[in-house]
């Protein structure tokens, strides 16, 4: 054989092997869904959804020392003919103040009952049944042995979950709850409550010195701003700058003269990926919000730093009760800190919904007008919101002609960041109300 004729075999040969070689590469699965390789990274990941979704749904941070031991929430609950005090609360009242109720934490056999009207929903006893059952959601009971009610507290999911409508005829006559939504049914989190009388509930409570102190006032005044608020509404600042109501309410260029409630729609915790501040007004970042709600507004147990409260002009009551900085507890009693990771995680994985109501054009025509027109909204949304995703929707200028004006009060800013955004939603989403944000 010559040797060129040798020479010609070989690269005929090497040919041939990277033809098979390639051919095997192309044929192997790719590093996906179908690998059997394990990511830590993904599954840290999963872990940590899962987590927080726990913290989410089930999670008070020990704030029942606060909504139990100090105002004395659970007494209202059961009622007197169970130890407590009053009337006590009901299933229909729950439902009327826009409570929810996991029908998946429910026996089957209950729920049937429920459905065909053999049980007694003007019972306080079956409300405590519930919450022995875990069913109430954002709600939680603590028992003493005897089976009465020890305490209550609260977690994130109370205002930022409700349940779909899967069961409407469960509302037992007494709400028509928020379209999309139910009274008993599967848990929608993320889903700000705009059933919820939140204020109307922390009213019940027989003993609200707590606020009373804090506010300087008499607890029949503190009732009244809480019973102002009404279903899906939120002050987050009252406890910060004492500003309940705002007597300057200006309403297309009127000052209207009433006094009108500085409570605030509550927002969704849905679609915040990409969101880089959380609320409408761009407090601060997801963890950082829920640290702030966990802390000084659910009054868990942990640590919290946010010197901009320390502001005495703006944050008179926080700056003065040190809310900026709370005092440096041990690391181990801290119930709050830790979580916050996976909380957040949890959050930024819930997606936006999609529409929960029939398109309405003409009620999108009213809106396209106020949106082009009025408010002159699409300057700020095309110019911030496009190319600089997860910013803040407004301009500077738009700010300052809309912080130019007294809202619920605090006429000194919206917010320590003097800023607004938008609603994180879908491109389909839509979360109907009949109230505006402010």
């Amino acid at each position: 054989m010559s040797q060129r004729t040798f020479h010609i075999q070989i690269l005929v040969t090497v040919a041939a092997l990277l033809i098979v070689l390639i051919s095997a590469i192309s044929r192997s699965a790719p590093v996906g869904a179908q690998s059997t390789k394990r990511n830590p990274v993904v599954e840290n990941a999963a872990q940590k959804v899962q987590q927080g979704e726990q913290i989410f749904r089930f999670d008070t941070f020990g704030d029942q020392a606060f909504w139990g031991d100090t105002l004395k929430l659970h007494q209202a609950i059961e009622g007197a003919k169970l130890g407590g005090v009053g009337p006590g609360v009901s299933p229909k009242t729950a439902l009327a103040v826009g409570l929810k109720v996991d029908v998946d934490a429910l026996p089957s056999n209950l729920v049937q009952q429920i459905e065909h009207g053999k049980v007694n929903l003007n019972d306080p006893a079956v409300t405590l049944a519930l919450l022995k059952l875990n069913a109430v959601v954002g709600l939680t009971g603590f028992f003493n042995s005897s089976g009465t009610l020890q305490s209550v507290g609260i977690q994130c999911a109370l205002c930022h979950s409700t349940v779909d409508n899967s069961n409407p005829a469960l509302c037992a006559g007494q709400i028509t709850p928020n379209p999309g939504t139910g009274c008993i049914g599967h848990r929608l989190d993320g889903w700000p409550n705009r059933d919820l009388n939140v204020g109307g509930i922390v009213a019940l409570a027989p003993d609200l010195s707590a606020f009373a102190d804090l506010l300087s006032t008499d607890q029949a005044t503190v009732r009244k701003v809480l019973n102002s608020w009404g279903p899906g509404k939120f002050d987050a600042e009252l406890a910060l700058d004492g500003k309940a109501f705002n007597p300057q309410q200006v309403t297309d260029g009127t000052v209207t003269g009433t006094n009108v409630s500085g409570a605030s729609l509550i927002p969704p915790a849905f679609g915040l990926g990409g969101v880089n501040l959380h609320t409408w007004i761009g407090w601060g970042s997801v963890p950082h919000w829920n640290a702030f709600v966990a802390n000084l507004e659910m009054h868990g147990k942990g640590r919290f730093f946010d010197p901009r409260l320390n502001d005495a002009t703006q944050f008179p009551i926080a700056a003065a009760h040190g809310f900026g900085d709370l005092p440096h507890i041990n690391p181990d009693d801290d119930l709050i800190t830790s979580k916050l990771a996976a909380l957040q995680l949890y959050q930024l994985s819930i997606p936006a919904p999609n529409s929960t109501v029939a398109f309405d054009q003409a009620a999108a025509a009213r809106g396209d007008e106020l949106f082009s027109g009025k408010q002159d909204a699409t300057t700020v949304t095309r110019s911030h919101c496009g190319p600089n995703p997860g910013g803040i929707c407004i301009s500077p200028a738009t700010f300052a002609s809309i912080a130019s004006k007294p809202i619920a009060g605090r006429t000194t800013a919206i917010g320590p960041r003097r800023l607004v955004r938008s609603l994180p939603i879908s491109r389909a989403a839509s979360i109907t109300t009949g109230a505006s944000l402010i």
